[in-house]
């Protein structure tokens, strides 16, 4: 694998430090602006809901500019956000610097997968994109376990200064890896000319619905129900924002346990038996958390789910790179604007549900429609592209 895959990787780890690290201390947050829990809950959300819809801009302007340039810029735009967020004394403040950390976010991580994929063959493309993703859940798992930690300590603004603080960081030292790798000078870029080349050449495969529904309905079922997870603890008595941040971790440690295992279990499952599998395993411990177990059977549950939603997730984003080579980071960004849309959509739907069915039945919905999802998208993405996967 090229070594510029681990700067890329780097890069990654740097904009999923603050993915999912408002989650743990959302309570906390609720209370110091003196709002609902449902109602902080809406700061994923918004994250979630910027980062997804820039992302058609983001996708056409690393294809024009340069994916290395474009990274970098955003993650000095999130460090700084982070850090303005910690200095906010109102709700809507805070929410403001939330829209644009999500806009930062949403120019990394897609255009990191563009990279990746444009450094790889379609053959060794799945392993390169899990090596990508191990940043990512890298700091996903940081970025939720010590936000409960620090929360604790020293509150919710301590866990934003120091969030900020360690982006601007790596950014510096992302920005002199892509420079020793020429990455910003030789990012393969498109005339503007082409991009409706591009996107007509993405919406006219059979694939890209079922990738993009697919992956809408991933971030609705499984990632809106990050923002209940603390909520849910505290009604068992568990109040310690550590102990949501370890939970909520646990999905991270799911998916690095992915990244290690990703080349051997798709030589033996095949990726249809890979979108099964791992939706079976995501649908089951959606169920064993709406049971309201111990904490430490919810951390289980959380990293097998983890493992499970990438094994499925990681398919649908090998197809996605595919679906064009001309323009592939409009592509992947495509996928990760439905992706985010999801997320913004379920912790909305989730909060109706649980005020109006309540938890176990909601959850238990939520498990049977992945279950489904990972049965037709196996079904329906067949072909030379699914071949060439085995």
């Amino acid at each position: 694998m090229p070594p510029l895959l681990n700067i890329i990787a780097l890069a990654t780890f740097a904009a999923s430090l603050s993915t999912r690290a408002m989650d743990p201390v959302l309570p906390h947050v609720a209370e110091d602006m003196s709002v609902t829990v449902a109602t902080a809950a809406g700061l994923s959300a918004v994250t979630a809901f910027s980062f997804a819809i820039v992302q058609p801009l983001i996708g056409a302007a690393a294809d024009i500019f340069g994916k290395g340039r474009l990274m970098l810029v955003c993650l000095v735009l999130l460090g700084i956000s982070n850090v303005a967020g910690a200095l906010c004394t109102s709700y809507a403040a805070l929410f403001v610097t939330r829209i644009f950390a999500g806009i930062a976010s949403g120019g990394v991580f897609p255009v990191a997968l563009g990279m990746a994929s444009d450094l790889v063959p379609v053959p060794q493309r799945q392993v390169a994109i899990g090596r990508t993703i191990a940043g990512t859940m890298g700091g996903n798992l940081l970025g939720a376990s010590f936000a409960g930690v620090i929360g604790d300590l020293v509150g919710w603004r301590g866990v934003l200064v120091v969030l900020g603080v360690l982006v601007l960081a790596v950014s510096i030292a992302v920005g002199l890896g892509f420079q020793r790798g020429d990455a910003i000078a030789t990012s393969r870029r498109m005339k503007l000319t082409d991009l409706r080349q591009g996107y007509r050449q993405i919406f006219s495969n059979p694939n890209a619905r079922v990738c993009y529904s697919a992956v809408f309905i991933e971030g609705c079922c499984v990632l809106g129900l990050f923002p209940y997870v603390a909520a849910f603890l505290f009604e068992l008595g568990e109040t310690r924002l550590s102990i949501a941040g370890i939970v909520i971790a646990g999905f991270a440690v799911g998916g690095l346990f992915y990244t290690m295992t990703v080349s051997r279990f798709l030589a033996l499952l095949g990726v249809r038996g890979m979108m099964i599998s791992g939706a079976m395993l995501v649908a089951a411990q959606i169920v064993a958390v709406g049971l309201g177990p111990d904490w430490r059977i919810q951390l289980l549950s959380f990293v097998a789910m983890g493992w499970g939603f990438y094994m499925l997730h990681g398919c649908l984003q090998v197809f996605a790179s595919q679906l064009s080579e001309q323009a592939r980071a409009t592509a992947l960004s495509l996928h990760s604007f439905f992706f985010y849309m999801g997320q913004t959509a379920g912790p909305v739907a989730y909060g109706l549900s649980l005020s109006w069915a309540g938890k176990f039945p909601t959850l238990a919905v939520n498990a049977l429609v992945i279950a489904i999802l990972g049965l037709v998208c196996a079904w329906l993405l067949v072909g030379k592209a699914a071949s060439r996967l085995r």
